[in-house]
């Protein structure tokens, strides 16, 4: 009986860390789509930080001059100046 009790542990202990291994928490495929996701988040950072260093730099225009403020007038508004003929072409 003693015989036949160590190799039936050990199996069961090998059937269960099996079944951690596909069905658990840290099991292969849950690794998988965690690393999905990790890299999917990771491309969503790099563009956000470039649009955070676009805005940056806008910020730092704008704060330095009025240059940058009159040509946001001018492209997104259309605002000209007194006597001034605002012609624009479509390329």
């Amino acid at each position: 009986m003693a015989n036949r009790l160590v190799p039936a542990a050990l199996i069961a202990l090998l059937v269960i860390l099996h079944g951690q291994l596909w069905f658990g928490r840290g099991s292969v495929p849950n690794v998988s789509k965690l690393s999905v996701q990790l890299d999917t988040q990771k491309q969503h950072n790099i563009q956000a930080t470039l649009a955070n260093e676009r805005l940056a730099a806008e910020i730092s225009d704008l704060r330095e001059g009025l240059e940058m403020v009159e040509e946001k007038a001018r492209s997104e508004l259309g605002m000209v100046k007194a006597n001034e003929i605002y012609v624009q072409i479509a390329r």
